[in-house]
């Protein structure tokens, strides 16, 4: 009867540092993971390339032009005619509205000065061309 007394009875401890750590990494890969995610949800456009390629606007209305001819106001695919009124509504707004035109490299000329040219008659003032920064 006395084997049972002889026993030591320790109780099971419970590490809570290692568990920090996991926890920590676990929090560190969701938001790396979710920085990636974010990057993918844009509509693929291949910029052309310039020197200094910089964003100086603070959100800006962004205006997509797929290879395919496509017009977008962000990520949302309209006719020409709608484009116009959509722009006159943003510039309703806010008369210094920004405009940010993502056009691909593919897109003929044409296409790129005629929404330019749209924006211009409207009295936009505040208008940039995206680019992906050359390397070097």
């Amino acid at each position: 009867m006395k084997l049972q007394s002889l026993r030591i009875e320790r109780r099971p401890k419970i590490m809570i540092i290692p568990m920090i750590d996991i926890i920590f990494f676990l929090l560190v890969f969701f938001i790396m993971s979710t920085l990636y995610m974010v990057e993918q949800r844009s509509i693929p456009v291949n910029l052309p390339q310039a020197a200094n390629a910089q964003l100086d606007m603070s959100h800006p209305i962004l205006i997509t032009v797929t290879a395919q001819g496509q017009l977008l106001i962000d990520k949302e695919e309209m006719t020409l005619d709608l484009f116009k009124r959509r722009v006159q509504v943003e510039l309703a707004r806010n008369r210094e509205t920004a405009f940010l035109l993502r056009a691909d490299q593919q897109v003929t000329y044409g296409k790129v000065v005629e929404v330019l040219d749209d924006l211009k008659s409207m009295g936009v003032k505040r208008i940039a061309v995206a680019a992906d920064a050359k390397q070097r």
